[in-house]
């Protein structure tokens, strides 16, 4: 058997955590079981305990059941899982015990990410990283793939990176958000011009040490550059995918409720729903839970910038340590994101700020405020991260299809500087 890839931990120094038993990943997200899981609920006996099961199939895979309003079927009254309570944390189903961990192979080692889809993560509570380290070797022991070597990353369509160009571009991206003489909203404007302006780049005959030579000019430039290729506002085709892409990101139908309904009436409900996003008018209809329910889609467009926010200073850190985290941690692109090429999941990460963005003025909207505070982003972001990577529909045609169109007439750019 081959030796297992060695863990890296995520070289963010600033980002801690720590489990605070706020029991929110338990109210809400679905988890898949792997054999092992089931044979552990069976060794505990719980459908005999409970009388009722505790698993439900659904396509053809194995999920832990959820009550009607998403909550796991184990979590307690006091927030705790009973799983861990009786048996203990090692008895807990895998997905459980590695959230938010996400262990991510490349060719030479598996990078530890963080999902921002937890609380304890996105306040930036707890514990150096590296003091996780023994546990997710323990971990990982039942999720082998985790530490198997992947093929060589693409560094875009049908483009296998070369030896350093993946860590070049890394390293720039990493020193562009660490950086502190830079505003909130150029900052992410002069991402989406360093990701737009690689992917119209004739890359094939850029190699190299000549690829690491235009990544650092292009990186050189921000962000005086920005200043002398100033965009307009987004035009409504362009705000009209932004709306799209919050769509994608906050639809999450239950399996209870999947089952209960039909596929032909989730189908509908959904198209429904995207057809109301994609119109930008009346109330957003109900996403997420109710996630926003109530709102109106003009007092969104109506609302405040990020930049005006009176907070405005803790969210260029959340988003820079997201960002950093997303990168140095291998869920930006590859094995971590759908498989894709790095270039394109720098535009989907792009996107998904832009889309946390206009969902965090809806949550403040939601509050009759014009302007969202850094709870509204946090808030936001948790929804939006949540999907990231693990929803299939985003790594799909329908979302590379809107990543090209925004890559057209600054479309990335148009809708970053609207929002933020």
């Amino acid at each position: 058997m081959d030796r297992p890839l060695p863990i890296l931990s995520l070289p963010v120094r600033e980002q801690r955590y720590s489990c605070h038993g706020c029991g929110n990943c338990c109210k809400d997200f679905t988890v898949q079981l792997r054999e092992r899981d089931l044979q552990k609920l069976r060794e505990q006996r719980w459908e005999e305990r409970l009388g009722e099961p505790v698993t439900v199939e659904f396509r053809d895979r194995i999920w832990l059941r959820q009550r009607e309003d998403g909550s796991c079927v184990f979590l307690q009254e006091d927030g705790k899982c009973r799983i861990h309570a009786e048996f203990g944390f090692a008895e807990k189903p895998t997905a459980c015990q590695l959230f938010p961990f996400v262990l991510v192979p490349d060719e030479t080692r598996t990078r530890a990410g963080l999902s921002f889809a937890c609380q304890s993560v996105r306040e930036n509570k707890g514990a150096q990283l590296s003091t996780h380290l023994a546990e997710l070797e323990r971990m990982s022991a039942d999720i082998p793939e985790t530490r198997r070597a992947t093929d060589v990353l693409l560094l875009a369509e049908a483009l296998h990176a070369k030896p350093g160009e993946i860590a070049c571009l890394e390293a720039v991206v990493d020193v562009w958000f660490s950086r502190t003489d830079i505003t909130l909203r150029d900052r992410w404007d002069g991402f989406a011009w360093l990701s737009t302006s690689l992917a119209r780049a004739q890359l094939r005959s850029v190699r190299e040490t000549r690829f690491k030579d235009l990544v650092q000019l292009l990186a050189s430039a921000l962000p005086e550059e920005l200043h002398q290729l100033g965009v307009d506002r987004a035009t409504k085709r362009q705000s009209k995918l932004l709306r799209q892409g919050v769509f994608a990101r906050l639809e999450d139908v239950k399996i209870s409720s999947a089952k209960s309904k039909g596929r032909l009436r989730v189908v509908l409900g959904q198209l429904l729903r995207s057809a109301r996003f994609s119109r930008g008018k009346g109330v957003i209809p109900n996403v997420a839970q109710g996630f926003l329910e109530g709102v109106r889609f003009e007092l969104v467009a109506a609302s405040a910038p990020l930049s005006d926010s009176p907070d405005a200073n803790e969210i260029d850190l959340l988003f820079s340590r997201y960002a950093r985290a997303m990168v140095l941690g291998g869920r930006a692109w590859g094995a971590g994101y759908y498989g894709w090429p790095a270039v394109r999941g720098m535009q989907a990460l792009a996107l998904n700020i832009a889309c946390t963005a206009w969902v965090a003025r809806a949550r403040a909207a939601k509050q009759g405020r014009s302007v969202a505070l850094i709870s509204d982003v946090e808030d936001a972001l948790g929804r939006i991260d949540r999907a990231a990577g693990r929803a299939p529909w985003l790594g799909a045609v329908g979302e590379r299809v809107r990543l090209d169109y925004l890559r057209l007439d600054d479309g990335l750019r148009r809708i970053l500087r609207d929002s933020i």
